[in-house]
């Protein structure tokens, strides 16, 4: 038995029905703007002559759980010399929206076992014509490392 309701979906007259019936303490009806637009001026008339309002919300999207407080907190902990995974365990906010709050890419994973010499080697050896097989062979790194950093950079 709720005062206010949200829709989703067009207002039709059956849909207005079941609204009421469900409803019958009904007095404010929200939804979008674009159902809005779309419902008709009899039907807005005749819920106003029943004491219903049907009214408009411009917010889209679900609500943000994190305000501008605690991204405030947030820049305030880094300045005090703060790791990310610290904050994150103070504030009980989870690793990945800290960096999301502070619009800060999220770090790259492992750094690579090879060095970068050896990846140019790898790419010069199948410029020249070896296959991957072969390349993983002459320089002992396992097939799929090869076939990987060969489409890596």
């Amino acid at each position: 038995m709720d005062k206010e309701i949200y829709v989703n979906k067009p207002l039709s007259s059956q849909k207005i029905m079941e609204i009421l019936d469900s409803n019958p303490e009904l007095e404010k009806i929200k939804c979008p703007s674009s159902i809005y637009l779309r419902i008709s001026p009899k039907y807005l008339e005749a819920l106003s002559k029943l004491g219903v309002d049907v009214e408009a919300v411009s917010y889209k999207g679900r609500p943000k759980k994190y305000d501008d407080a605690d991204i405030a907190k947030i820049s305030i902990l880094q300045k005090q010399g703060l790791t990310f995974q610290e904050i994150s365990d103070e504030l009980s906010i989870p690793l990945k929206t800290i960096y999301y709050l502070n619009k800060t890419p999220l770090k790259k994973g492992r750094k690579s076992k090879y060095s970068s010499e050896t990846i140019q080697k790898i790419k010069d050896l199948s410029d020249n014509g070896l296959s991957a097989l072969e390349i993983s062979k002459n320089l002992n790194i396992p097939l799929r490392t090869v076939y990987s950093l060969l489409k890596s950079e």
